[in-house]
Protein backbone atom coordinates (compact mmCIF):
# COMPACT_ATOMS: atom_id res chain seq x y z
CA UNK A 1 0.00 0.00 0.00
CA UNK A 2 1.15 3.54 -0.74
CA UNK A 3 1.01 5.94 2.24
CA UNK A 4 1.56 9.70 2.25
CA UNK A 5 2.84 11.53 5.33
CA UNK A 6 2.73 15.30 5.76
CA UNK A 7 5.49 16.52 8.06
CA UNK A 8 9.04 15.27 8.41
CA UNK A 9 9.72 16.09 12.03
CA UNK A 10 10.61 13.42 14.55
CA UNK A 11 7.12 11.94 14.38
CA UNK A 12 6.86 11.92 10.59
CA UNK A 13 10.33 10.50 10.05
CA UNK A 14 9.81 7.73 12.61
CA UNK A 15 6.46 6.85 11.09
CA UNK A 16 7.85 6.83 7.53
CA UNK A 17 10.69 4.51 8.49
CA UNK A 18 8.34 2.17 10.36
CA UNK A 19 5.90 1.96 7.45
CA UNK A 20 8.65 1.38 4.90
CA UNK A 21 10.03 -1.32 7.17
CA UNK A 22 6.64 -3.06 6.95
CA UNK A 23 6.90 -3.16 3.17
CA UNK A 24 4.74 -0.15 2.23
CA UNK A 25 5.70 2.54 -0.27
CA UNK A 26 5.89 5.93 1.45
CA UNK A 27 5.97 9.57 0.37
CA UNK A 28 6.88 12.31 2.85
CA UNK A 29 5.94 15.96 2.36
CA UNK A 30 7.64 18.90 4.10
CA UNK A 31 8.15 22.59 3.33
CA UNK A 32 11.78 22.43 4.46
CA UNK A 33 14.05 20.25 2.29
CA UNK A 34 16.53 20.00 5.16
CA UNK A 35 13.92 18.13 7.22
CA UNK A 36 14.32 15.06 5.00
CA UNK A 37 17.71 14.41 6.59
CA UNK A 38 15.80 12.85 9.49
CA UNK A 39 14.78 10.01 7.18
CA UNK A 40 18.33 8.75 6.83
CA UNK A 41 20.21 7.61 3.76
CA UNK A 42 18.48 4.25 3.70
CA UNK A 43 14.98 5.62 3.18
CA UNK A 44 13.76 4.63 -0.28
CA UNK A 45 10.48 6.54 -0.45
CA UNK A 46 9.56 9.85 -2.06
CA UNK A 47 10.65 13.18 -0.58
CA UNK A 48 8.32 15.96 -1.75
CA UNK A 49 9.00 19.60 -0.91
CA UNK A 50 5.87 21.74 -0.57
CA UNK A 51 2.74 22.47 1.42
CA UNK A 52 0.95 19.37 2.61
CA UNK A 53 -2.50 20.75 1.77
CA UNK A 54 -1.59 21.93 -1.74
CA UNK A 55 -3.26 19.75 -4.36
CA UNK A 56 -0.29 19.77 -6.73
CA UNK A 57 2.04 18.74 -3.91
CA UNK A 58 -0.29 15.96 -2.83
CA UNK A 59 -0.60 14.76 -6.42
CA UNK A 60 3.19 14.69 -6.75
CA UNK A 61 3.32 12.58 -3.58
CA UNK A 62 0.98 10.05 -5.18
CA UNK A 63 -2.03 10.67 -2.97
CA UNK A 64 -4.42 9.70 -5.76
CA UNK A 65 -3.12 6.13 -5.46
CA UNK A 66 -2.64 6.14 -1.69
CA UNK A 67 -4.46 3.91 0.76
CA UNK A 68 -3.74 6.13 3.77
CA UNK A 69 -2.68 9.67 4.70
CA UNK A 70 -1.19 11.00 7.94
CA UNK A 71 -0.91 14.71 8.77
CA UNK A 72 1.77 15.04 11.44
CA UNK A 73 3.22 18.52 10.91
CA UNK A 74 3.75 20.98 13.79
CA UNK A 75 0.55 22.92 13.08
CA UNK A 76 -2.96 21.82 14.08
CA UNK A 77 -4.67 23.91 11.41
CA UNK A 78 -2.36 22.68 8.66
CA UNK A 79 -2.93 19.09 9.74
CA UNK A 80 -6.70 19.26 9.70
CA UNK A 81 -6.82 21.17 6.40
CA UNK A 82 -4.51 18.63 4.78
CA UNK A 83 -6.50 15.73 6.23
CA UNK A 84 -9.77 17.16 4.90
CA UNK A 85 -8.26 17.69 1.43
CA UNK A 86 -7.01 14.09 1.44
CA UNK A 87 -10.44 12.79 2.48
CA UNK A 88 -12.77 15.10 0.53
CA UNK A 89 -10.79 15.92 -2.62
CA UNK A 90 -8.67 12.80 -3.15
CA UNK A 91 -11.10 10.33 -1.59
CA UNK A 92 -8.59 8.66 0.73
CA UNK A 93 -10.64 6.61 3.19
CA UNK A 94 -7.98 6.12 5.87
CA UNK A 95 -6.89 9.56 7.07
CA UNK A 96 -5.56 10.61 10.47
CA UNK A 97 -4.25 13.86 11.95
CA UNK A 98 -1.94 14.68 14.82
CA UNK A 99 -3.05 17.53 17.09
CA UNK A 100 -1.35 19.59 19.78
CA UNK A 101 -4.53 20.94 21.38
CA UNK A 102 -6.63 18.00 22.67
CA UNK A 103 -9.61 20.37 23.07
CA UNK A 104 -9.89 20.46 19.30
CA UNK A 105 -10.15 16.68 18.96
CA UNK A 106 -13.95 16.65 19.16
CA UNK A 107 -14.25 19.28 16.43
CA UNK A 108 -11.85 17.44 14.13
CA UNK A 109 -13.39 14.03 14.67
CA UNK A 110 -16.80 15.41 13.73
CA UNK A 111 -15.30 15.65 10.24
CA UNK A 112 -14.79 11.89 10.44
CA UNK A 113 -11.02 12.21 10.80
CA UNK A 114 -9.46 10.29 13.72
CA UNK A 115 -6.90 12.31 15.67
CA UNK A 116 -3.97 11.44 17.91
CA UNK A 117 -3.15 14.01 20.58
CA UNK A 118 0.54 14.80 20.96
CA UNK A 119 0.47 14.35 24.72
CA UNK A 120 -0.55 10.72 24.23
CA UNK A 121 1.26 10.08 20.96
CA UNK A 122 3.29 6.97 20.34
CA UNK A 123 4.42 5.54 17.01
CA UNK A 124 2.23 2.53 17.68
CA UNK A 125 -0.90 4.66 18.13
CA UNK A 126 -0.40 6.36 14.78
CA UNK A 127 0.34 3.03 13.09
CA UNK A 128 -2.92 1.67 14.49
CA UNK A 129 -4.80 4.53 12.85
CA UNK A 130 -3.10 4.01 9.47
CA UNK A 131 -2.89 0.21 9.50
CA UNK A 132 -5.51 -1.06 11.96
CA UNK A 133 -5.70 -4.44 10.26
CA UNK A 134 -1.95 -4.98 10.39
CA UNK A 135 -1.17 -3.54 13.81
CA UNK A 136 -0.11 -5.61 16.77
CA UNK A 137 -2.97 -6.45 19.17
CA UNK A 138 -3.50 -4.13 22.12
CA UNK A 139 -3.43 -7.18 24.42
CA UNK A 140 -3.01 -10.93 24.05
CA UNK A 141 -3.45 -13.61 26.70
CA UNK A 142 -0.39 -15.72 27.61
CA UNK A 143 -1.59 -18.64 25.49
CA UNK A 144 -1.96 -16.39 22.44
CA UNK A 145 -5.48 -17.66 21.82
CA UNK A 146 -7.44 -14.50 22.73
CA UNK A 147 -6.62 -10.92 21.85
CA UNK A 148 -7.88 -7.33 22.13
CA UNK A 149 -7.57 -5.43 18.86
CA UNK A 150 -8.80 -2.30 17.16
CA UNK A 151 -10.52 -3.39 13.95
CA UNK A 152 -11.24 -1.37 10.79
CA UNK A 153 -15.02 -0.98 10.46
CA UNK A 154 -17.03 -0.11 7.35
CA UNK A 155 -19.06 3.10 7.45
CA UNK A 156 -22.02 0.89 6.63
CA UNK A 157 -22.13 0.00 10.34
CA UNK A 158 -22.90 3.60 11.34
CA UNK A 159 -26.39 3.71 12.85
CA UNK A 160 -26.39 0.04 13.85
CA UNK A 161 -26.45 -1.23 17.43
CA UNK A 162 -23.41 -2.78 19.05
CA UNK A 163 -25.47 -5.92 19.70
CA UNK A 164 -26.10 -6.28 15.95
CA UNK A 165 -22.42 -5.69 15.20
CA UNK A 166 -21.40 -8.40 17.69
CA UNK A 167 -23.92 -10.87 16.34
CA UNK A 168 -22.83 -10.42 12.73
CA UNK A 169 -19.06 -10.36 13.32
CA UNK A 170 -18.74 -12.91 16.13
CA UNK A 171 -16.72 -10.62 18.42
CA UNK A 172 -17.31 -8.90 21.73
CA UNK A 173 -16.90 -5.11 21.72
CA UNK A 174 -14.67 -4.25 24.68
CA UNK A 175 -14.83 -0.46 24.28
CA UNK A 176 -15.23 2.34 21.75
CA UNK A 177 -13.17 5.47 21.30
CA UNK A 178 -15.60 8.28 20.44
CA UNK A 179 -14.51 11.88 19.92
CA UNK A 180 -11.18 11.07 21.51
CA UNK A 181 -12.65 9.52 24.68
CA UNK A 182 -12.97 5.83 25.59
CA UNK A 183 -16.45 4.56 26.44
CA UNK A 184 -17.93 1.23 27.49
CA UNK A 185 -20.88 0.49 25.22
CA UNK A 186 -24.09 -1.31 26.12
CA UNK A 187 -25.79 -3.65 23.69
CA UNK A 188 -28.09 -0.75 22.79
CA UNK A 189 -25.25 1.65 21.96
CA UNK A 190 -25.43 2.78 18.33
CA UNK A 191 -22.22 3.06 16.31
CA UNK A 192 -21.46 6.60 15.13
CA UNK A 193 -19.29 8.11 12.42
CA UNK A 194 -15.67 8.21 13.57
CA UNK A 195 -15.99 5.53 16.28
CA UNK A 196 -12.89 3.40 16.81
CA UNK A 197 -13.98 -0.13 17.69
CA UNK A 198 -11.89 -2.30 20.02
CA UNK A 199 -12.92 -5.95 20.21
CA UNK A 200 -12.08 -9.15 22.05
CA UNK A 201 -11.80 -12.22 19.85
CA UNK A 202 -10.04 -15.51 19.32
CA UNK A 203 -6.76 -14.88 17.53
CA UNK A 204 -7.54 -17.38 14.78
CA UNK A 205 -10.76 -15.45 14.02
CA UNK A 206 -8.88 -12.37 12.83
CA UNK A 207 -9.21 -12.82 9.03
CA UNK A 208 -12.95 -13.58 9.19
CA UNK A 209 -13.58 -10.78 11.71
CA UNK A 210 -11.79 -8.17 9.61
CA UNK A 211 -13.72 -9.27 6.52
CA UNK A 212 -17.07 -9.08 8.36
CA UNK A 213 -16.27 -5.65 9.83
CA UNK A 214 -15.36 -4.23 6.42
CA UNK A 215 -18.30 -5.88 4.64
CA UNK A 216 -20.94 -4.17 6.75
CA UNK A 217 -24.31 -5.44 7.93
CA UNK A 218 -25.79 -5.92 4.45
CA UNK A 219 -27.98 -3.52 2.54
CA UNK A 220 -31.07 -5.61 3.13
CA UNK A 221 -30.90 -5.37 6.91
CA UNK A 222 -31.88 -2.53 9.19
CA UNK A 223 -30.48 -1.53 12.59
Amino acid sequence: MHIVIMGCGRVGATLAQALEGRGHSVAVIDQDPAAFRRLGAGFGGLRVTGLGFDRDTLTEAGLSEAGAFAAVSSGDNSNIIAARVAREVFGVANVTARIYDPRRAEVYERFGIPTVATVRWTADQMLRRLLPAGAEPLWRDPSGGVQLSEVPVSRAWVGHRVSHFQERTGVRVAFLTRLGEAMLPTTGTVLQEGDLVHVMMYTDQLPEVEAACLLGPGAEEGP
